[in-house]
């Protein structure tokens, strides 16, 4: 029975071409102006002092920009470029630079099971205000008030079991019934291990090449969220 659903966002309600190709070039293009304009602000100044940290102490913030700026290139899922991405984008979201993609079959079957009462949480390697951004300014509107809870790396990384440990715990309710969609296999591995039932979104518009048979590692497997059985 399932109980809670917990998703993914980048690959599964929503395409990677529009992180990669919209979201991603618009912070690494505004990284050096925001960091010089916002560098002192306590909230900013955290996260850059941590890159700074973890790199024998750099001290110039030209030169921590140019590792944050490589991190977007490499799509590094690092907490304090994720943190940093998310200060960014909201200017462009609040500015109505863009909106963020949501697939046509993601929103109504998403408002579907919130009516239904089934509470619905997010899991994403971006930072919980990015989520929220995210899910507030999307082509399908404000969808929001949709989800119950938000998680991000801050909570373990994706691919390991424990952070689904940790999120079923959170939600307050036995891995075995919460359903949690991804586009990632060892996503869905990591979470299978922690006892939750999986499912496969494999979008033929992100992944042309169709994950069957054991490419799918025994998870459900479904190409849009109208095809999800919650039976």
């Amino acid at each position: 029975m399932i109980r809670a659903i917990l998703t993914d966002i980048e690959g599964t309600t929503s395409s990677i071409s529009f992180v990669k190709d919209v979201l991603f070039p618009y912070a690494r293009r505004a990284l050096p102006g925001f960091v010089r304009e916002h560098g002192q602000r306590p909230d900013v100044r955290q996260w850059l002092d941590q890159v700074a940290t973890e790199h024998g102490g750099i001290c110039s913030d030209d030169v921590i920009v140019e590792t944050l700026q490589g991190w977007i290139d490499q799509d590094r899922k690092h907490t304090a470029l994720k943190a940093l991405q998310g200060m960014i984008w909201d200017a462009g979201y609040r500015d109505a630079d863009f909106t963020a993609h949501i697939y046509p079959d993601a929103a109504p079957a998403l408002r579907q099971w919130h009516a239904q009462g089934l509470p619905l949480h997010v899991y994403s390697s971006g930072s919980v205000p990015a989520q929220k951004l995210f899910f507030g300014h999307s082509d399908a509107g404000d969808l929001t008030a949709l989800f119950s809870g938000w998680f991000d790396t801050e909570t373990g990384g994706k691919r390991e079991a424990d952070s689904y440990r940790r999120i079923a715990e959170a939600i307050a309710l036995p891995a075995a019934d919460i359903l949690f969609l991804s586009d990632v296999v060892a996503e869905l591995d990591a979470a299978r291990e922690a006892g939750m039932q999986t499912c496969l979104v494999d979008r033929l518009q992100d992944y042309p090449q169709a994950r069957l048979g054991d490419d799918a590692h025994g998870h459900a497997r479904v190409t849009g969220f109208d095809q999800i059985p919650l039976g």
